[in-house]
């Protein structure tokens, strides 16, 4: 399966904020838009900055700008990275969409959870099969892991045997094709649940 870079997948098109932009003329803006959340650029078209709609709605800052209700600094990602990476970024920092920024941290574009999914169109089965065929140990011994996939998110529960190298397991459950996040539960004997993303 080609795994395409962001530059392929990104929509160049993108609803934009300044820092000094209104908290009422955001909401205008997302509702306008029908988009979760804008990137803020200053006068150099640089992204400083993300304002979602859950910014918007925990601050309630009818006097507030982007500039004070944006996260800052924005996770961003460049055209040359591979769709899965993106796909990593985005779970690891619990975002929707990612900034697309050229080497001067300019604003080119943007890619959102949506597009990845429909990159990694894979069946949770198929996915599922190819998680315990490549990351998990071969059955028997101690081993007890479960797997379950929804839309891409992999959760392995259970135990694993002894020496088993879990983040090694972890790391590779990530390379198949259409994972875009992994929880684990495992543990060696009586060890407690180790959780990674």
């Amino acid at each position: 399966m080609h795994t395409p870079a962001v530059g392929e997948i990104m929509t160049a098109e993108v609803a934009r904020a300044r820092p000094g932009t209104a908290y009422e003329d955001l909401l205008r803006l997302l509702r306008r838009r029908r988009v979760s959340g804008v990137p803020v650029l200053d006068r150099d078209d640089k992204v400083v900055g993300v304002v979602s709609e859950k910014d918007l709605t925990t601050h309630r800052a009818p006097g507030g700008t982007a500039a004070t209700l944006m996260t800052s600094p924005a996770v961003t990602v460049h055209p040359e990275q591979l769709a899965a990476d993106a796909a990593r970024i985005m779970e690891r920092h619990h975002v929707n969409r990612l900034p697309v920024v050229d080497e001067e941290d300019r604003l080119i574009g943007i890619v959102t959870r949506g597009d990845l999914l429909r990159v990694f169109r894979r069946t949770d089965d198929a996915i599922r099969t190819d998680v315990i065929g490549r990351a998990l140990p071969p059955p028997g011994g101690r081993s007890a892991v479960s797997v379950a996939v929804n839309d891409g998110m992999v959760l392995l529960d259970g135990l694993i045997p002894p020496g088993t190298d879990i983040p090694e397991t972890i790391r590779l459950a990530w390379q198949v094709d259409g994972v875009t996040g992994v929880v684990s539960r495992m543990r060696t004997g009586g060890a407690d649940a180790v959780d990674a993303g």
